[in-house]
């Protein structure tokens, strides 16, 4: 991903990333991530039945990346891993639900100008006047 994508003011939505994710991936369904302590919702991610029994079996949140098509432990490679406390699901049984606790202060991949991981991957509220993003988190 490029880092005006992620770090710039340019509202810039993938409408077509469900499709995406539906052609290439098509046993798949969203997991938004909740922090259990503050409440936040920290990222949206995909989860398929192999990520969730992963996440049960070792207590850390886990998914399947759509891009690279294979199973994501969260934080393996920064340390950034979250404690699963429990998953929910949706009336309709389409879409879930991590309460989460992250084990270290970073969440999300990308970093603040001080060099830290943010605390979630919503850091850019939308500007309705002029339809670009703030950062609220830099």
């Amino acid at each position: 991903m490029s880092k005006e994508l992620e770090e710039g003011i340019e509202f810039t939505l993938d409408w077509s990333k469900l499709k995406k994710v539906a052609e290439r991936n098509p046993d798949v369904v969203p997991v938004a991530v909740q922090n259990a302590d503050t409440k936040e919702v920290i990222l949206l991610a995909y989860a398929n039945e192999e990520a969730l029994r992963h996440s049960i079996e070792s207590g850390n949140a886990t998914f399947w990346s759509t891009s690279r098509r294979e199973l994501w432990e969260k934080g393996a490679t920064s340390g950034e891993t979250f404690e699963l406390i429990e998953i929910r699901t949706n009336c309709e049984q389409n879409s879930l639900l991590y309460v989460v606790r992250p084990r270290r202060g970073g969440i999300c991949h990308t970093k603040t100008q001080c060099g830290a991981p943010r605390s979630g991957c919503y850091y850019r509220k939308l500007d309705f006047g002029s339809m670009t993003l703030i950062n609220t988190n830099p």
